[in-house]
């Protein structure tokens, strides 16, 4: 015997389309609740100039913001423009930047850096996230975080804590950062990806930590699967 039409499941278009709709509408509301608790979400490395909020970002890497802005004030003084970082050396720019993790390293790539935008770009910072990308030390998250701060192409960069919160909050499967943004763009209308981006890292940063997640005050509990996450492990 058959069963009754209002037991046969849709067909499977239909029902992933359904599904599709509904993580959409889940992912918006939890854009709302972010928000509303996070109004004033916005990125926390100082800059005043396209140079300085490049550098900061490069400066960033597997290192806080805010150990990044105590030493960028006295950097940035003493090399205010491309032309200062491509005549530098190495060595002298890390005696600038020691206390930051990968120090040799990123010292290694502001030198370089500044040799690449004055010999192609006129010592000015593009704006385009592909011209970006295509300079030393700069990576497609440095360069979509650096872009879309610029006004130039719209973005929706993936870092530590856009990665770990995409799959807690079911939004991504994949583990790649250019998978991830992927899903997201599709999740998300363009309008959107900037704030986004932000509201969840600063999510990240203030609630969902890596290891200890604090669920118990966490806004977008009810809407998160807590993908990763350990089910016994902070209880609201």
């Amino acid at each position: 015997m058959a069963p009754p039409m209002s037991q046969v499941p849709p067909p499977l278009p239909a029902l992933r389309k359904e599904l599709r709709a509904q993580k959409v509408q889940r992912a918006a509301e939890v854009l709302v609740r972010l928000q509303a608790a996070m109004p004033e979400a916005k990125i926390e490395l100082d800059y005043q100039t396209p140079l300085q909020l490049l550098v900061a970002v490069i400066l960033s890497a597997q290192c806080t913001d805010r150990r990044v802005n105590l030493v960028t004030p006295t950097l940035f003084a003493a090399f205010p423009s491309a032309a200062h970082y491509a005549a530098s050396t190495p060595q002298k720019l890390e005696q600038y930047i020691g206390s930051l993790g990968l120090f040799r390293n990123k010292a290694k790539s502001l030198v370089k850096l500044g040799l690449a935008l004055e010999a192609e770009h006129g010592g000015e910072v593009p704006v385009a996230r592909a011209s970006l990308a295509a300079l030393p030390g700069v990576g497609p998250k440095t360069a979509g975080v650096v872009s879309m701060h610029l006004g130039g192409d719209k973005a929706f960069p993936v870092d530590t804590h856009v990665l770990r919160l995409s799959k807690r909050l079911g939004f991504s499967k994949h583990r790649t950062p250019d998978e991830v943004e992927a899903d997201l763009r599709r999740l998300y209308p363009p309008d959107d990806w900037f704030i986004a981006h932000q509201l969840i890292i600063w999510h990240g940063r203030r609630v969902c930590h890596a290891l200890s997640p604090e669920c118990h005050r966490c806004v977008v509990f009810e809407l998160c699967p807590r993908g990763g996450v350990k089910r016994t492990a902070n209880k609201p």
